[in-house]
C-alpha cells in the first residue's frame, strides 16, 4: 500500500480513533443512563423493554446482534426510522456500555 494513501487514510478517520478508552462510569452517569434507557427508550421499546413501536432489547432478543452494530445504531440513530440518533446525550463507550447493560439484563433504575 502506498505511504500516501495510508496517510490520506488515516487522516479520514475521526480524532476519537486516536482517543484512549474513557475511565470507567462513574455511579451517577451509571445512574443517569440507566434512567436514560428505561425512560426515553422504554417510550419506543417499552417500558420493561420488551418491545413496542421499536424491537425488544432484551437479552435473547440482542443476543446474535453485534455489538458495533448497536453501538452504532444508539449512536448514530437509524435514518428513515424512528430510531434517533443519541450522540447528543451520550458517547460512543457510554452507548457501549449501555449494549453491555441490554445483553446481559438491563438494570432496573435505582
Amino acid at each position: 500500500m502506498p505511504l500516501g494513501f495510508l496517510i490520506f487514510a488515516l487522516l479520514l478517520l475521526p480524532p476519537r480513533a486516536f482517543a484512549e478508552k474513557p475511565a470507567e462510569l462513574s455511579d451517577e452517569r451509571r445512574k443517569e443512563l440507566v434512567h436514560l434507557v428505561r425512560q426515553d427508550c422504554g417510550s419506543c421499546h417499552g417500558m420493561r423493554l420488551q418491545g413496542g413501536l421499536g424491537p425488544a432489547l432484551t437479552p435473547a432478543a440482542l443476543r446474535e446482534k453485534p455489538v458495533e452494530s448497536l453501538v452504532a445504531t444508539i449512536y448514530h440513530g437509524r435514518p428513515g426510522t424512528p430510531m434517533p440518533p443519541w450522540r447528543r446525550f451520550l458517547s460512543e463507550y457510554e452507548a457501549g456500555w449501555v449494549v453491555e447493560q441490554l445483553r446481559s439484563g438491563f438494570p432496573e433504575s435505582r
